[in-house]
C-alpha cells in the first residue's frame, strides 16, 4: 500500500513554515534581487554620460552689465580688465528676450549700449552663459554712462562649415536630454519664438564648436532657418568671434543638406 505524503501548508498568520517552503521563498528572493541588479546594470550601462551643464531653474542670479541687442540680445558682463563675458538673453519657455524688455524700451527706446541689471535663471554648458528672463519688472536701468564701443569686429574669416542648426536652450541644458527625436519639434518651436539659433560642428576630435547664426549683414535670423534644424549640413560663410561668442553669418540659400540624418535629433 502507497504511503501518502504529507504536503506543507502554509498559514500566514501562524508563525510557522515548512522546511520546503523556507527553501522556496529564499531561492525566489534570492534570484528576485538577483534580477532586479542584472536589469540594474544593463540599464545604467545603456545611459547617455551626463553633461557638464547647469541650469538654475529654482534659483535666481542678479547679473549686471551692458546690454547689446544685436543680433540677439545679450548683457556683456566685465570679468576684469579687458575680460569680458557675453551672456545671452532668453525668455521664458519657447520665447527670445525681446518681450521682457518692452517696459524697459518704454522708459528709453533705444537699449543698445545700456547698462542694466537683470535678474533672472543662469545656464551654464561649456563655457557658455545665458540668462532667462522669467519677469520683465527684474530688468533694472541704471543711471551708468552708456556704452559708446561697438560690440563686433568689422573683420571676419571665411569658412565652410559642417553641423547642425540647435536650439541652445534646451540642448546646452534647460531640458536634459535636450536631444533626441522628440525635441526636433522642440527646436523648431523655440527658434521660431526667438531663442537664438546656433550652429554646432564637432571637430575631430569630438568637441563642440557652437556658432550663433546670422544674416550676411549681421542680422538675427529665425524662420528661414526652421527647414534646416536637425539636418546634417554644410555651408561657406563668415566667423568672428567677440565676448567668447564666435558668429556665423550666412546665406540661408547656401545651406546644403548633407543627408537627413542627424546626430542630435534621431529621426529613427
Amino acid at each position: 500500500m502507497k504511503e501518502n505524503k504529507k504536503e506543507e501548508f502554509y498559514v500566514g498568520y501562524i508563525n510557522q513554515m515548512g522546511s520546503k517552503t523556507k527553501r522556496t521563498v529564499r531561492l525566489f528572493v534570492f534570484f528576485a534581487v538577483l534580477a532586479v541588479m542584472l536589469v540594474a546594470v544593463v540599464f545604467a550601462l545603456y545611459q547617455q554620460p551626463a553633461s557638464n551643464s547647469r541650469f538654475d531653474f529654482d534659483s535666481t542670479t542678479s547679473v549686471e552689465g551692458t546690454y547689446y541687442e544685436k543680433p540677439y540680445p545679450l548683457l556683456r558682463v566685465e570679468l576684469g580688465p579687458e575680460q569680458y563675458k557675453d551672456i545671452v538673453l532668453l525668455g521664458f519657455g519657447k520665447s527670445g528676450a525681446l518681450p521682457y524688455l518692452s517696459k524697459a524700451k518704454e522708459k528709453k527706446p533705444n537699449l543698445n549700449g545700456q547698462s542694466m541689471r537683470i535678474e533672472g535663471n543662469l545656464l551654464y554648458y561649456n563655457g557658455k552663459s545665458l540668462l532667462q528672463i522669467t519677469d520683465e519688472q527684474k530688468i533694472e536701468l541704471l543711471d551708468n554712462k552708456a556704452a559708446e564701443e561697438e560690440l563686433y569686429p568689422s573683420e571676419a574669416v571665411k569658412t565652410e562649415l559642417e553641423g547642425e542648426i540647435i536650439d541652445p536652450k534646451c540642448f546646452f541644458g534647460v531640458m536634459k536630454p535636450g536631444f533626441g527625436k522628440i525635441h526636433r519639434s522642440c527646436a523648431s518651436l523655440c527658434i521660431a519664438g526667438g531663442i537664438p539659433p546656433v550652429w554646432l560642428s564637432r571637430t575631430d576630435s569630438g568637441d563642440e564648436e557652437y556658432f550663433l547664426i546670422t544674416d550676411l549683414k549681421g542680422n538675427a535670423i529665425h524662420k528661414d532657418l526652421l527647414p534646416y534644424i536637425g539636418q546634417a549640413s554644410k555651408v561657406e560663410g563668415t566667423v568672428s568671434q567677440k565676448g567668447g561668442w564666435s558668429y556665423l553669418a550666412l546665406d540661408v540659400k547656401e545651406i546644403e543638406k548633407v543627408n537627413d540624418r542627424t546626430s542630435i535629433y534621431e529621426t529613427e
